[in-house]
């Protein structure tokens, strides 16, 4: 992953995840990831916040402060859940041009795909995709 000191809570997550080489750790790891994120605000519950193309429900939304964004996001499925919570924990405190420029070649890197079904990975990339998008609407107030 580059820019490790600028990405360094991505990074550790996906160095976590990179070091067990065992599947079942890995998917164990994400389960409580999505146990430990904490109940968003209901506001966020909308349309314009909904992440496309997911199985599952999906929410995501950031904050504007001090020049950073700070995310919440809530899923009704456990695992989806976990994976939101693994780019929350990993994108919080960036600048928008610092989400935006993330390379999405991490997700590979976390070796997660041999732990999840196709449409939980998509939905992975998807509430990245989302995240950008949000933040990218930063960058041109």
């Amino acid at each position: 992953m580059e820019n490790k000191q600028i990405y360094i809570n991505l990074f550790k997550q996906v160095e976590k995840l990179k070091n067990s080489k065992d599947p079942k750790r890995k998917y164990e790891y994400i389960l409580w990831l999505g146990k430990k994120l904490k109940v968003p605000n209901s506001n966020i519950l909308i349309q314009e916040n909904k992440v496309q193309g997911c199985v599952s429900e999906v929410f995501v939304k950031a904050t504007f402060q001090d020049g950073k964004l700070y995310w919440e996001g809530y899923s009704d499925a456990l695992i989806t859940k976990g994976l939101l919570a693994f780019l929350i924990c990993g994108m919080n405190e960036l600048t928008p041009k610092e989400v935006v420029n993330i390379n999405n070649k991490f997700i590979e890197d976390t070796g997660l795909k041999a732990s999840l079904t196709p449409s939980r990975s998509n939905g992975f990339l998807n509430i990245l995709l989302k995240m950008q998008s949000q933040a990218n609407d930063f960058l041109s107030e």
